[in-house]
């Protein structure tokens, strides 16, 4: 196995235990980017140099008895919202040509200061907004759509130019592209990771999380994300915690909700036979299932709309009027729309995701955690615009996409996928897991519980 292919856990093993050196990793990942990433195109731009120094310097400290901790010399890609300091960040537009970060965002001063390196910095749906990542390839099938707005990250690790990347969701853009690539993805309890720093898209559903090959890898990237930054006005309070998840399989007295509305609706049935598949091997390991009905669901999708469509066109008012021509159309469209909207539309669409917020708590305090599918379909060719379900009924690709993961930003909750099986077409499918505010050890004990009884993830083999 090449150094490229090990998922975080055990590259870090191997760095702490002196058997693997962060130079090594390093060039071995870069080496891995410039095989395979003129098929993909997941970067924006490679900082091979600057990772090169960090990887040197990490290795000198190691020497020195001076190891951070699991993501010591370990290579990461960053998507393309995520300020570093003297790097562009471009979220993937025209826009924002020339513009160059001065700081680093929390996120990526956190992960430097754990002695993660920067590998460089990865294609976004423009600005995030879209759930397709156009400029980049499925890393299963680069004939497919990579899934966004966080395609790039979830490419970098599905194909091993990157140990593991961060993404941002707003509904959906981290837990899509990772079902359609077969990679983990963590969208945290709104407001547990700050977003200082971090371009946004609707900072009232926005969230940053990991991108990695194990549920394991996850909770060291949390573990090292989480926590209060007072320059983030939603930014909780919360104490530091250790994620990792305890090692073993038994979820005795783990109560799973099985959505018996919604979730299993206009859903591929090769998709649904894998997640109640998955579902039943949860059961298997201990956990008691139960039928859930997930509450107002006719009102999901306007009230994500509602919020976000707004939200999105207040952020860009200035640049919308005076360079409107930089943005692609599918975005342009989208913001023009929101000037268009009502103020009492949006009133409207916060009212409902109050409610919603107090129907899912109450749902959730007769289970520990939900389990669904992340995505109703595999990935699509690249340019498709429609899906046609077995009834008939013809739903755009964006809005399929993000029907089965915005409920998890409207409330808040924490949501965790974890690639299950492969469809006859060799594309992978993701499980869903949904759990109380806060509550990401559940998920990730869960998850990981799952992972372990399941042979070891592998690199997506397209390219």
């Amino acid at each position: 196995m090449q150094p490229y292919e090990l998922p975080l856990s055990a590259a870090a093993e191997a760095i702490r235990a002196r058997q693997l050196s962060p130079v090594e990793l390093a060039d071995s990942v870069l080496q891995r980017v410039e095989r395979v990433e003129p098929h993909l195109r997941a970067y924006v731009a490679v900082t091979a140099e600057q990772a090169r120094r960090a990887a040197r310097e990490a290795e000198d400290e190691i020497a020195a008895g001076r190891h951070r901790g699991p993501l010591h010399g370990i290579p990461m890609a960053l998507k393309d919202l995520i300020d570093v300091a003297g790097v562009p960040t471009s979220a993937s537009s025209r826009v924002r040509d020339g513009h160059r970060a001065r700081a680093d965002s929390t996120v990526a001063a956190r992960l430097s200061a754990a002695g993660a390196l920067l590998i460089g910095k990865t294609h976004t749906h423009e600005f995030a907004y879209g759930l397709t990542t156009p400029q980049t390839g499925n890393a299963w099938d680069t004939g497919r759509v990579a899934g966004g707005s966080s395609g790039g990250s979830a490419v970098a690790v599905a194909a091993g130019t990157a140990t593991f990347g961060l993404g941002t969701d707003t509904g959906g853009s981290i837990r899509v592209p990772a079902a359609l690539n077969g990679v983990v993805g963590l969208k945290p309890t709104y407001g547990l990771v700050p977003r200082h720093g971090v371009t946004s898209l609707s900072w009232s559903l926005d969230h940053v999380g990991p991108l990695t090959r194990t549920v394991e890898d996850a909770a060291l990237v949390l573990t090292a994300l989480a926590g209060h930054d007072p320059r983030d006005p939603a930014s909780l309070t919360t104490p530091a915690t250790d994620y990792r998840p305890a090692i073993g399989t038994d979820l005795t007295g783990l109560r799973v909700g099985v959505p018996r509305n919604y979730y299993f609706e206009h859903v591929d049935v090769e998709v649904e036979a894998a997640v109640r598949c998955a579902i039943d091997q949860l059961a298997a390991l201990g956990a008691h299932l139960v039928d859930v009905e997930i509450p107002m669901t006719r009102y999901i999708q306007a009230t994500q709309w509602g919020l976000m469509v707004p939200e999105a066109t207040a952020y860009h008012e200035r640049t919308l009027r005076t360079v409107p021509e930089l943005y692609q159309a599918d975005v342009r469209v989208l913001l023009e729309a929101g000037e268009l909207m009502p103020a009492g539309d949006y009133l409207r669409a916060q009212r409902a995701r109050t409610l919603m917020r107090r129907e899912w708590a109450r749902m959730l305090r007769e289970v520990d955690l939900i389990a669904a599918p992340a995505v109703p379909a595999t990935a699509v060719k690249a340019g498709q615009e429609t899906i046609t379900w077995a009834d008939g009924t013809v739903e755009n690709v964006s809005d399929a996409y993000v029907r089965l993961s915005s409920p998890a930003n409207i409330t808040g909750v924490p949501a965790l996928t974890v690639p299950v099986a492969l469809d006859a077409a060799g594309l992978p499918i993701g499980m869903q897991l949904l759990g109380r505010p806060l509550a990401e050890s559940v998920l990730l004990r869960a998850g990981h519980a799952y992972q372990q009884t399941r042979p070891a993830p592998t690199l997506a083999p397209a390219v």
